[in-house]
């Protein structure tokens, strides 16, 4: 007895799709990608498959130097020393009346106290300035000297103390602003007196030699720039 026809469709149905379900297919493989791309983008499918290939060889040389220049840099001004200093400054405006026969004078006297601030410009630092030997861990700097940085009164502590006009005197309105500017080039003058550098140059080394060390220097060298030198 023969068996049961069998439709000789019915294996290529199974076994082959129609031409539209290999349509949808494509269709959904399409959609796949394109939602890849949209979501990690394509620069990160391009760097993907490089990610589990071979490891470079290494052959970096480490320069610590640069990483010095910019830290000491970014402290910029280096405040090391403030100077307070007070100083009485008397001064006159001696005015010839009717016709020089008779002198007159307005004068005043002014107490002054100020401040002054001295420290070490390190934006002029420049790479040339500094070296640090990776395998010693020695670091050199060659710092710019120190400066003044300002120079100001104290207006709660500067006054004038007397102020006198003779009879015959103009009153100058602007005796007390001239006795202010030439207490302050006096403040200034005399804060640079004795060893006030010697003492900013101190600090300043101290101050450096701290920054360096926590940058991994074991020993720090510092010389100092003639004034006037060239800077980096």
């Amino acid at each position: 007895m023969e068996g049961p026809l069998q439709d000789p469709y019915a294996s290529a149905a199974v076994h082959a799709p129609r031409p539209r379900a290999q349509a949808g297919r494509a269709a959904r493989i399409a959609l796949v990608v394109v939602a890849l791309f949209a979501s990690v983008g394509f620069g990160a499918l391009v760097v993907a498959p490089r990610l589990g290939g071979p490891a470079p060889s290494s052959g970096v040389v480490a320069r610590p130097s640069p990483a010095l220049v910019i830290a000491i840099r970014d402290l910029s001004r280096l405040e090391t020393t403030e100077v307070h200093v007070e100083k009485v400054v008397d001064l006159a405006d001696r005015q010839n009346r009717l016709f020089g026969l008779v002198q007159a004078t307005d004068a005043l006297l002014l107490v002054a106290v100020g401040h002054v601030t001295i420290g070490v410009d390190l934006a002029r630092i420049g790479e040339g300035d500094i070296a640090m030997d990776p395998e010693t861990g020695v670091a050199r700097l060659t710092l710019p000297a120190p400066e003044v940085f300002s120079t100001r009164l104290d207006e709660d502590e500067t006054y004038v103390y007397t102020r006198s006009t003779s009879l015959l005197a103009r009153r100058n309105e602007q005796l007390e602003a001239r006795a202010r500017k030439e207490a302050t080039a006096a403040i200034e003058k005399a804060a640079l007196e004795g060893n006030v550098m010697t003492r900013a140059k101190a600090q300043a080394e101290r101050q450096i030699t701290a920054l360096a060390t926590q940058l991994g220097a074991k020993r720090v060298e510092i010389r100092w720039r003639e004034v006037g030198g060239g800077g980096g």
